[in-house]
């Protein structure tokens, strides 16, 4: 792939980049608002508060920086679930301005706690309007979209002309004892995902479908790094060939790979996975406000949303930003992904936890 060039761009094209960074046109003029002075961006440097998977291409910010004057710091604090509990925990006195990474999975945590301050970007109306109705009041911004998945391991199962299991059900089977790995719904949000998708399945009997997988043998471990790249037959010497993953793994697996493979070695079970939506917000008790609606349009925005598929492997939430062929080429989106409503995830999930943790960790 060609790399795209990051050096920062001049002001001689700055008005021409900032119709594309900020949706400058004629029905895009309620961002001048958010603006602040020359003399505030001067001084300002955010703080973005990010998931230890947030990796996007270096020096991406550098023409956010040449068109504000606003510096970007990015601060990577774990998991999913660990960012938002000590934003739970720091709600109105944050340890940053901007946060990137809260799920649809931990979204009513983060809302209940009063974390965020609510702000519509002005690239609302690009974004996919099943997320933007997570949050129709703008708490958070919807910026990414993935699957979680069960992913296995196709040269393991050729090998022993095996067929995979394609269904959740059909991991009960003993044809599968003892060949899943899953990180922890209690520190991971795949983990957490993971059981959400099990819920939406099985209702009722949700529990009941784990107790018999703990029979089956399956390994529950605390992150998704530790299950994929520690335990995974495709990507490890580990001796567990099905994973909980993302339907997005397989490029990364060519991608990545050297020399690249003519197809991916790891394939997903499509009946099997859960949508997830990431957001980004802006930590209530910020000094910066002005500028972080700034950035929060910027991380929408067409430039930094065609860096998303390459670099965190998921799908942009700007319908106008084009994904390279190679992402479509080896990326699965499934048509009819489980799912489950926010507002019961809310009322139900340390319910669910503590039934999890019951049935399968003691």
């Amino acid at each position: 792939m060609t790399m795209r060039s990051r050096r920062t761009r001049r002001f001689l094209v700055a008005c021409a980049v900032l119709g594309v960074l900020f949706g400058c046109s004629q029905g895009a003029t309620s961002d001048t608002s958010s603006r602040v002075t020359t003399a505030e961006q001067e001084a300002v440097t955010l703080t973005l508060l990010a998931h230890d998977s947030f990796t996007p291409t270096e020096g991406i910010f550098d023409d956010f920086t040449a068109l504000t004057g606003i510096t970007v710091r990015v601060v990577r604090g774990g998991d999913a679930g660990a960012l938002v509990t000590k934003a739970v925990v720091t709600s109105g006195n944050p340890e940053g301005d901007v946060l990137w990474g809260v799920d649809n999975t931990l979204l009513s945590r983060a809302l209940e706690a009063d974390v965020f301050s609510p702000y519509v970007t002005v690239h609302r109306g690009d974004i996919d309007a099943d997320a933007v109705a997570l949050s129709p009041e703008g708490h958070v911004t919807p910026v990414d979209s993935g699957d979680v998945c069960i992913n296995y391991d196709k040269q393991w199962f050729e090998e022993r002309r095996i067929t995979p299991p394609l269904t959740l059900q059909a991991l009960t089977s003993s044809t599968y004892r003892n060949l899943l790995v899953v990180s922890s719904p209690l520190t991971s949000s795949p983990g957490l995902a993971f059981m959400l998708a099990t819920v939406a399945e099985f209702g009722d009997e949700w529990s009941q479908w784990w107790a018999t997988m703990r029979e089956n043998g399956v390994l529950i471990v605390d992150s998704w790094n530790d299950a994929y790249y520690g335990h995974f037959t495709a990507s490890s010497d580990g001796d567990r060939p099905i994973v909980v993953s993302y339907a997005t793994s397989p490029p990364a697996e060519v991608i990545f790979a050297d020399p690249r493979p003519s197809e991916a070695p790891t394939a997903v079970a499509a009946l099997t996975c859960f949508r997830q939506y990431e957001f980004v917000g802006i930590l209530r008790g910020t000094k910066y406000e002005s500028a972080a609606r700034q950035l929060v349009d910027f991380l929408v925005s067409r430039r930094f949303q065609e860096d998303l598929p390459l670099t965190q492997f998921v799908w942009p939430i700007n319908r106008t930003a084009k994904v390279p062929q190679e992402f479509l080429d080896y990326s699965l989106r499934p048509e009819n992904p489980l799912s489950i409503d926010p507002a019961t995830i809310a009322r139900r999930r340390a319910e669910w936890l503590d039934t999890f943790t019951e049935v399968v960790l003691r």
